[in-house]
């Protein structure tokens, strides 16, 4: 398959802020790519340059738009062009998508869905689809009853259900076309992630860690709804998709049924490594990347091992489900760090050559670069404030662990940074190539964690950590910022501190802005090559969600954003200020014009 790549741009990054954190040393750069120097990425599948079909936009997880009309001259006449509510009051994480003349967007629970008329002022409602899922997931929710996207492919709207079903419905009726059950969520499983489309097959996984489930990625016909395969992130080989292709780059990762000797004898049916975060494809190798979750229960000494393969990304063969690669980000994770976060595929010069990498923050506070086809560690810089670690030894690939943040049973050990939310959490950040950066929201917080002994029961918490959050500095600082982040130099570009966690998404335009929101409300466009806030709006709820920005019938570039506070971000919730929940989508276009000229307008979808 020919490449598709976006073109490099020329324009340098000369006077940027160079607002660094204590970086971790990497591997020295090339001096033939200078800190600045511009990567590309493979923007298919394509599509029209005004839809957004896919969480992300793309398989390379860029969330990067080639729009311009909208752009830093003319980004402060920004206004709401019009809203729309769907009712329901828990956190709203997900981006709505846009197809032709319909916008479609799926509420948290009870995940109904809506198609919304682009053509019509004030966009009115072409239907609702609702699935009536089980009350009882809500119970099994770990950390609210959230959904962070959904897709659009052969005609239909993809989508999981909290409670572990995944449904398709007609994109033109609304009508359910198929229903697939994938676990009992009596039992702990929830489904919280956004589906994956690629070709004629849908990809999912599921999430109830700190439940205690059997973590998996599964595969189904985008078709039928039938699956096609799952794999396993902890058990044998056979139940990991371990097989002959796959190729263990470090020695840690070399023998046979891993997922099973680096655990105590039973505890790997329940050692959780749930799916999720977000998904990525690279169409020239087949391979989809995924991360997995923490392993169970979240007590350290209980699971004493590497405990293959949580807190870890796979790259699967994206037909048999096979195992080509995997690299485990924080071995025998002891902080609930996960590993579930975006995978972003770009191409980038590292140490004086193109690499096709796969570029991850992961909530241990690392920044890894890895070559995308065998798994090799390129990069790994701290992009903000951590202790957990003293560095990263580049002869294991592991990073050191400061022994005096280890958890204990029965003790407090205070100022572990970052917490169990991580220094970034799931929330994607976006890539410019016109930039060569990326663009993160962050946090500055840390924990006092206490740990205590903890037995399984289905359905039930298998937990065992209690942590109490604060502000990196203990003194009520900033929780968070937006960094614009430098992936071949391996440092920030520039900073914006935020007095509470960045939990959105962000979107980087050809209009060289950056959007992204705040948890106490505030949705803003700053300046991509330098910072500058160019434009801002208070919502009437914090924004945890994932923008987007689209071509409208009329031919007028929108930018769109679902408020709705919940989440992780409620560990702020304490703090002066903070807002009340909400369920509100807001659109904004210049000078707030609507299709056909109208003026704002306000709808309402939900109970």
């Amino acid at each position: 398959m020919v490449r598709l790549r976006i073109a490099l741009a020329i324009a340098g990054l000369m006077g940027l802020a160079a607002c660094q954190p204590n970086d971790t040393a990497s591997p020295p750069t090339h001096s033939a790519f200078a800190r600045g120097t511009h990567g590309s990425f493979n923007p298919a599948p394509g599509g029209a340059p005004g839809d957004w079909t896919s969480q992300a936009r793309d398989y390379a997880n860029s969330r990067y738009s080639p729009l311009n009309q909208i752009n830093t001259s003319n980004v402060g006449r920004l206004r709401a062009a019009w809203t729309f509510s769907d009712g329901a009051l828990y956190g709203h994480e997900g981006a709505p998508l846009v197809s032709g003349n319909t916008m479609y967007t799926v509420s948290p629970f009870p995940n109904r869905a809506f198609a919304l008329d682009l053509t019509k002022p004030g966009a009115p409602i072409k239907w609702v689809y609702d699935p009536a899922p089980s009350p009882m997931a809500i119970g099994k929710a770990c950390c609210d009853p959230v959904l962070r996207g959904w897709a659009v492919g052969d005609g239909k709207l993809v989508y999981n259900l909290l409670d572990a079903h995944v449904v398709a419905v007609d994109l033109k009726s609304g009508k359910e076309l198929w229903r697939t059950k994938m676990a009992d969520v009596s039992r702990g499983t929830t489904m919280t992630m956004a589906a994956f489309i690629v070709g004629n097959k849908v990809f999912v996984g599921n999430s109830g860690g700190e439940m205690g489930v059997a973590g998996w990625f599964a595969a189904l016909d985008l078709g039928t709804g039938k699956e096609l395969w799952r794999a396993y992130a902890t058990g044998s080989d056979k139940d990991v998709k371990i097989g002959p292709r796959f190729k263990p780059l470090y020695p840690q990762y070399a023998g046979k049924d891993l997922g099973l000797k680096t655990w105590p004898p039973g505890m790997a049916q329940h050692g959780a490594g749930s799916s999720w975060g977000f998904v990525s494809y690279d169409p020239e190798l087949n391979l989809v990347y995924y991360g997995t979750s923490n392993p169970g229960p979240r007590v350290p000494s209980q699971r004493p091992g590497d405990n293959l393969w949580t807190s870890a990304v796979f790259a699967r063969d994206a037909d048999t489900g096979e195992a080509v690669w995997a690299y485990q980000f924080t071995p025998h994770d002891q902080w609930d760090y996960d590993g579930v976060n975006e995978m972003m595929l770009l191409d980038l010069p590292i140490n004086g050559k193109l690499r096709h990498t796969l570029v991850h923050f992961d909530r241990n506070t690392y920044a890894y670069v890895l070559d995308r086809a065998t798994g090799e560690v390129l990069k790994a810089d701290t992009f903000a404030p951590q202790n957990w670690s003293t560095g990263f030894d580049w002869k294991t690939k592991r990073p050191i662990i400061n022994p005096a943040k280890i958890p204990k049973v029965g003790e407090e050990v205070k100022n572990i940074c970052p917490p169990d939310i991580g220094q970034k959490d799931w929330e994607p950040p976006s890539y410019s190539p016109r930039t060569g950066l990326i663009y993160a929201g962050i946090f500055n917080i840390c924990m006092d964690l206490t740990n205590h002994k903890v037995s399984y029961i289905a359905g039930t918490p298998y937990d065992g950590m209690e942590m109490y959050r604060h502000s990196v500095d203990g003194k009520g600082g900033d929780w968070g910022a937006l960094i614009a982040w430098d992936p071949v130099a391996g440092k920030r570009a520039w900073s914006i501190p935020e007095k509470f966690m960045v939990m959105s998404g962000t979107i980087a335009t050809a209009g060289d802005l950056v959007f992204y929101g705040t948890t106490d409300g505030w949705f803003k466009a700053v300046d991509a090559r330098n910072g500058k806030l160019l434009w801002r709006q208070k919502l009437s709820s914090g924004v945890i969600g994932q923008p987007i920005t689209y071509l409208g019938p009329d031919g007028r570039q929108y930018v769109a954003v679902a408020s709705g506070v919940g989440g992780a971000a409620m560990v702020q919730s304490a703090l002066p200020g903070f807002p009340a929940r909400g369920s509100t989508l807001y659109v904004f276009s210049v000078d707030g014009l609507d299709v056909n000229g109208g003026k704002p307008t306000a709808r309402r979808g939900g109970p």
